[in-house]
């Protein structure tokens, strides 16, 4: 993130080249404000997460962890509901393990399938960083409730037409 704001909005003068050069510049225009914020609310969220250790990914695991009924679940399912690779949630779930958020345990009926329990220093942690990204709004500021409700309709929409999920 630039130290001082822009005297202007590089993004409406990209569209207004790209009107100019290219043709209709409305996707293009959106697609570069969602990664832009997408950019800031990184940052603002990082920021929120550093002083508790963790990252976005992994204080997602912990979030999953806790929101589930048993306080665990499998590495598979992890993966899924994070929609990550399989490689990616085992990093995870290490660098949470050697912090001592989470432990592996053998699931109980399916010798072959380990499961990811929170332990009581996940939770602690959890909360703490919970609290540090509501701090900040998630990073997502200058929206009212509705419009935070409309955006996240919008998107929804995105990512249904792309297979994201179904309904």
């Amino acid at each position: 993130m630039t130290s001082q704001p822009l005297p202007f909005d590089p993004i409406a003068r990209a569209a207004e080249l790209w009107d100019e050069r290219v043709g209709p510049s409305g996707a293009m225009a959106a697609v570069t404000s969602v990664m832009r914020v997408q950019q800031i609310i990184q940052s603002a969220v990082d920021a929120a997460l550093k002083p508790h250790g963790l990252t976005f990914a992994r204080f997602e695991a912990l979030v999953l962890l806790y929101f589930s009924r048993a306080g665990s679940l499998p590495m598979r399912v992890m993966g899924e509901r994070l929609q990550l690779h399989p490689t990616s949630v085992t990093n995870i779930v290490d660098r949470l393990e050697s912090d001592g958020l989470v432990k592996r345990i053998p699931h109980p009926t399916d010798r072959r399938t380990t499961l990811v329990e929170i332990t009581d220093a996940g939770r602690e942690r959890r909360e703490a960083a919970t609290e540090a990204v509501i701090s900040v709004n998630l990073g997502l500021k200058g929206l009212t409730d509705r419009q935070t409700e409309q955006l996240t309709d919008l998107l929804s929409k995105v990512r249904r037409a792309a297979g994201d999920f179904e309904d």
